[in-house]
């Protein structure tokens, strides 16, 4: 996923980067730049590496998805 995007699964990333302290707007569905930035910078800060910063691609969603709870 990427900014631009919405829909239930984006829901559930804004849900995953709130539990871990990292995203604090709406949860709304919507990837946003404050989604974008919080994904680059769970990237950065847990050294997560194969896909494009600030994109929600397979290798950030196993990182998360490991660290944080179903919603």
């Amino acid at each position: 996923m990427r900014s631009g995007d919405s829909g239930p699964e984006v829901t559930e990333l804004q849900q995953r980067l709130a539990e871990a302290s990292l995203y604090t707007g709406p949860v709304d569905g919507t990837y946003s730049e404050s989604v974008e930035d919080a994904v680059r910078a769970f990237q950065r800060d847990r050294h997560v590496r194969g896909d494009p910063r600030g994109t929600y691609g397979p290798n950030t969603r196993r990182a998360l998805e490991a660290e944080t709870q179903e919603p």
